[in-house]
């Protein structure tokens, strides 16, 4: 199981077993639910719980036993719950259903994520600029603009990139073939025609993104929001709106931005610093 699944999966165990009222059993007053106090705690890693039932449930994380097998697919797990959750992966069973859209879900994790669409919610907070996103994964991403740190290195060139899916986009450019296919660009040769327009490409993967204008094609969908694009390029620049990144920079004023044609515009027009001045861009 990989970590997400198994993440997603003790999620929802916890929340099919509430926490109970633990009751003194010298007073019978009830401690913990209200008071918040946990006082068992796992010697193996430190974490604490409301009452002794909840402890034993999460020591089965460390130990090695995992008594209950998927007769789909032979994996095992440590919980019955677990692997009721899992099952639902062969079964197509999804019994989330988002009230608003419709869309179904077979985690309860997953299904909670997506309301967050349809919600002004965002309880992720940047805790350098106090930006807040509806996910943990576009505060993650928005946290490297103030880091400046582009941590996915081209091995090819010397080119470094904020996120793994804008290295992969890159790396095609290196691909056996496409680097004789990028060299048409420099000498202006399109051969590639689409016969229902007229229109010429210098490649074929440009001639295909064309297509895509005529059939309505968009294979590219946004995994914050509902949105669809036909080109990746179009998609990863929407998904700054999720994240907040601004990878382009004026180097003149400082001020950032999401796309490069703004940075273009704000350098032509807007930037204190070049106002009057004759820049070529």
């Amino acid at each position: 199981m990989n970590v997400q699944e198994e993440s997603e999966e003790s999620n929802e165990i916890e929340m099919k077993h509430p926490i109970q009222n633990l009751h003194d059993a010298r007073t019978g007053e009830k401690k913990g639910h209200h008071t918040g106090e946990k006082p068992f705690t796992c010697p193996q890693c430190g974490k604490s719980f409301i009452n002794k039932g909840n402890l034993s449930g999460h020591m089965q994380i460390h130990n090695e036993e995992k008594p209950f097998t998927c007769d789909h697919c032979g994996k095992s797990f440590k919980h019955k719950s677990a692997i009721r959750i899992h099952q639902r992966r062969h079964t197509g069973e999804k019994p989330f259903t988002c009230p608003q859209c419709g869309k179904s879900f077979s985690q309860k994790g997953a299904f909670n994520s997506h309301m967050r669409i349809h919600s002004e919610e965002k309880p992720f907070t940047c805790d350098r600029c106090g930006k807040c996103f509806k996910w943990p994964k576009s505060l993650q991403i928005h946290k490297l603009i103030h880091s400046g740190e582009k941590q996915f290195d081209c091995d090819q060139c010397d080119k470094k990139f904020f996120q793994k899916s804008d290295l992969k986009g890159h790396i095609r450019v290196h691909t056996k073939g496409r680097f004789k296919e990028h060299q048409k660009i420099h000498i202006g040769l399109k051969e590639y025609l689409w016969s229902d327009c007229g229109k010429a490409f210098t490649t074929a993967p440009q001639l295909k993104v064309h297509q895509r204008i005529h059939t309505g094609e968009r294979p590219y969908k946004c995994s914050y929001c509902e949105k669809s694009f036909n080109q990746l390029g179009g998609l990863q620049g929407h998904k700054r709106i999720h994240t907040g990144q601004k990878p382009y920079q004026c180097h003149q004023c400082g001020k950032r931005f999401s796309h490069s044609r703004t940075e273009q515009i704000h350098r032509k027009k807007n930037c204190p610093k070049l106002n009057g001045m004759s820049v070529q861009l």
